[in-house]
């Protein structure tokens, strides 16, 4: 049978005040597979789905996850428990969908176990240029689009000239977020050059046809040149990141901006990578050497921490020495 593709809307509520949406696909073939599952409560959602269209839970062979983000994994672990489906996944987003008290640790955000309160184990990890062939006339490649968050995949369907572009495409007026300010940029214009595709599958917006989605990249790659000039601009005029976080927010007249936590961390990846990241409270780090080096798919401040400790640590071995 041609495969068909359908979208699922999940609603969740980060706080009482924000409320979000993140886009499950479905699709259907002789079996059927999902990109991303959504959060936690969303395999009801996709089980009522399925009826609908004459299927059942048990047809689900794969999820594809397209990051480790509660919005998109928080329903793997009970999907795969209830049908025995294999779970795909970047290696590099693998530690916070195995073990989603490292994600809470490195990366605290409201409502955390609310969205997702299980790990799940990954099957298979892929990277960037894998091909997964899932049944004759429906095949996985594999496109390494970080920037959003570490390690982020998008998953191209080559025989339908369509792609699931997770959260690699910001949307303008909706919060920028990312984790490494070049990988994303680098990310968009991967996603721009895709030759043959006349479908783009977001995780948060309606799906673009070719014209559409080159209209759309093209704008996320202004909103980031846009926002770099705030921050460029407002950051020789403040004290803290605090402070740069709200005059770029006035600049930009995004106010609701603030409410997301996760946009200062936007910021600071787009901060001047001039300091050696070895300092918590350091304001300047997040594209710098030294954090790459010591990265390994977690967050800035947590490699920054852990700096730190190690830095500390030779510095009572020394005094140590001396005594």
């Amino acid at each position: 049978m041609e495969p068909k593709i359908h979208p699922l809307t999940i609603d969740f509520y980060v706080t009482p005040a924000i409320k979000r949406y993140a886009i499950v696909y479905l699709i259907e073939g002789e079996s059927c597979y999902l990109i991303d599952s959504g959060v936690d409560g969303a395999e009801e959602t996709i089980e009522a789905y399925l009826h609908h269209i004459g299927r059942k839970l048990s047809d689900i062979k794969g999820i594809f996850l397209t990051h480790a983000h509660p919005d998109h994994i928080g329903s793997a672990a009970k999907l795969k428990e209830r049908t025995g489906c294999r779970v795909y996944a970047s290696p590099g987003e693998r530690p916070w969908i195995e073990d989603i008290q490292q994600q809470f640790e490195e990366r605290p955000i409201p409502n955390f176990y609310t969205l997702v309160n299980r790990s799940v184990s990954v099957d298979t990890p892929l990277k960037d240029g894998d091909r997964v062939v899932l049944e004759p006339g429906l095949t996985i490649q594999v496109v390494g689009t970080p920037g959003h968050s570490q390690d982020e995949l998008s998953y191209l369907l080559p025989e339908q000239h369509a792609v699931f572009t997770g959260d690699a495409i910001p949307v303008r007026g909706d919060i920028p977020i990312w984790v490494h300010r070049d990988n994303a940029r680098r990310s968009l214009e991967t996603l721009r050059d895709l030759p043959g595709i006349e479908a783009f599958y977001p995780a948060w917006d309606a799906p673009y046809d070719r014209p559409q989605a080159m209209n759309k990249l093209s704008d996320a790659l202004e909103l980031m040149e846009e926002l770099q000039h705030w921050v460029d601009q407002c950051g020789a005029h403040t004290n803290s990141l605090d402070d740069l976080v709200k005059h770029v927010c006035d600049g930009m007249k995004t106010p609701h901006f603030l409410q997301n936590p996760l946009f200062r961390r936007t910021i600071q990846s787009m901060l001047s990578p001039d300091c050696p990241c070895k300092q918590l409270d350091c304001e300047r780090h997040g594209n710098c050497a030294a954090c790459q080096a010591h990265h390994h798919g977690k967050d800035h401040l947590t490699c920054c921490e852990k700096l730190k400790k190690k830095e500390q640590r030779r510095t009572d071995k020394e005094k140590r020495r001396l005594r």
